[in-house]
């Protein structure tokens, strides 16, 4: 009887054993089963030519920006954010590579043969590349200028799944234009021939970005939008123009170069526009409608919550095409507009949206430029950021969470109309210009604590300040072998 006692406890212990080890090799199964956090979402919008005061959210009084404000509204608004620089290529150059016009590879607007503009090289390793190491998918929708099709900086070459827009900027002038590229498929437009008026290109590439995210939402993505709204030329759908004519004063036509020209055809020439107010206010609101789409899409699918969206623009605004930036207010008091090293060719709107992690409707002073997205990504991601760059991440800013981090000083290039270098150490704002013929020029100087629109010069009271500018300004310049600061042609004087 006992040793019948005996065997039974010793095979409920041993019952006791193997429950218990089953239970704890299944909770160690299940943790090592446990699908790691997914890291989030990011979509980067980045508006052409659109200036500091071209939204509503930053004071513009025309016309109102809803959805773009909304983002403001329901995340962090920047005041003194900062472009790569005053033009386009060099501008986007900057975002990608994380490194100012000093170091960056593009940085300038140089077209190339037989389309396109200079390439990035292959020694760039570019936030889409980077991006590949978390398992993002990557796409790329409006402009490009980084690399005409095949180069190495073709979308394709680094590493975007998917590319569908212009890839040349100066074709990206035209709004109806006879093709886009579709990564490496050229894609024609054959309603948009002479100066026919059928596909507006804008809103065809906004159905391809729509798609690549509803195509992709099981996975973490990166969708890069970089419309070229509100860049010249002044154009927009029908529904969109009728909506806005008449309601801005007397129209001053612009006549462009297909009233005159018995062949004209789309090569960048900008088209007439007989009401560029109206114009210019209803691509403003196709943007608007834009980002409003975007993140309806993004809460249809369950995904706002987890997506960090960023909305800014590549430099000030243009008067090209007939614009009248005063009477917009686009630069938003600011000294200058695009092409300028002056805050209103370079200080942009500058909104991040991202539930949970920025606290909603809160403004911040926080000094940041476009090489400052390439570290930021990284950490969001979870990955290194590469050696090399010239930015540091905004995330304690972003969140509120460990020490952000501050740039001893901004630093900026221009290699047009006589080329210009400018930098910001702390409220101290310096420009020297004409550096193609006097390179060790006058430097001018402004306390923008006390005179943002810079109109001011208080570089002869402060010697010392200067001293400290000129040894930055060489400091930050490796040269280039392909660029060159440019002297001034008879029309840009």
């Amino acid at each position: 009887m006992r040793q019948r006692k005996s065997e039974r406890l010793a095979w409920r212990t041993v019952q006791l054993l193997v429950l218990l080890l089953s239970v704890g090799c299944g909770l160690a199964f299940t943790q090592l089963k446990r699908p790691a956090k997914r890291p989030p979402n990011i979509v980067f919008i980045v508006a052409d030519d659109l200036g500091y005061g071209d939204v509503s959210c930053y004071g513009q009084q025309r016309f109102q920006t809803p959805n773009i404000d909304r983002l403001a509204t329901e995340g962090m608004k920047f005041t003194q954010g900062y472009a790569g620089t005053a033009v386009c290529s060099p501008s986007r150059s900057s975002f990608f590579t994380g490194q100012h016009t000093g170091h960056t590879p593009v940085r300038g607007n140089l077209a190339v043969k037989p389309e396109g503009q200079y390439p990035l090289p292959d020694s760039s390793r570019i936030i889409p590349q980077l991006l590949k190491q978390a398992g993002y998918a990557t796409g790329c929708f409006g402009k490009w200028g980084l690399g005409g099709p095949g180069s190495t900086g073709d979308p394709v070459n680094k590493r975007f799944d998917e590319f569908f827009g212009y890839n040349s900027q100066t074709l990206a002038h035209n709004y109806y234009p006879y093709y886009l590229w579709h990564n490496r498929e050229k894609v024609m437009l054959p309603e948009n021939r002479g100066a026919r008026s059928g596909t507006y290109a804008p809103e065809l590439i906004q159905q391809h970005l729509l798609a690549f995210i509803e195509q992709h939402q099981a996975q973490p993505f990166a969708v890069f939008m970089t419309t070229v709204i509100p860049h010249a030329e002044l154009a927009a759908p029908p529904a969109y123009m009728q909506r806005a004519i008449g309601q801005y004063g007397p129209e001053k036509p612009y006549i462009g170069p297909d009233t005159s020209l018995p062949n004209f055809t789309k090569a960048g020439a900008y088209q007439s526009q007989p009401y560029p107010r109206a114009a210019v206010v209803a691509t403003m609101q196709v943007l608007d409608d834009q980002v409003g789409q975007i993140m309806q899409k993004l809460k249809q699918l369950h995904l706002d919550d987890n997506t960090l969206v960023v909305f800014t623009s590549d430099n000030g605004p243009s008067a090209e095409g007939g614009k009248e930036l005063a009477y917009f207010n686009s630069s938003g008091g600011l000294r200058g507009a695009k092409r300028d090293l002056y805050e209103g060719g370079i200080r942009v709107p500058f909104i991040v949206r991202w539930p949970g992690q920025v606290k909603a409707g809160t403004t911040t002073p926080q000094l940041a430029a476009f090489w400052d997205f390439l570290p930021t990504f990284m950490e969001v991601a979870g990955l290194k950021t590469p050696a090399g760059t010239d930015g540091l991440s905004l995330l304690p800013t972003l969140t509120g969470r460990g020490k952000q981090l501050q740039h001893p000083y901004l630093y900026w290039e221009f290699y047009e109309q006589g080329g210009s270098v400018a930098a910001r150490w702390g409220n101290w704002k310096a420009v020297r210009l004409n550096m193609a013929t006097a390179p060790n020029g006058p430097i001018e100087l402004y306390d923008l604590a006390t005179d943002p629109s810079e109109k001011h010069d208080v570089a002869p009271q402060h010697p010392e300040v200067i001293g400290h500018f000129a040894q930055l300004f060489t400091k930050e310049h490796v040269p280039s072998p392909v660029f060159h600061f440019q002297p001034k042609k008879a029309a840009d004087e």
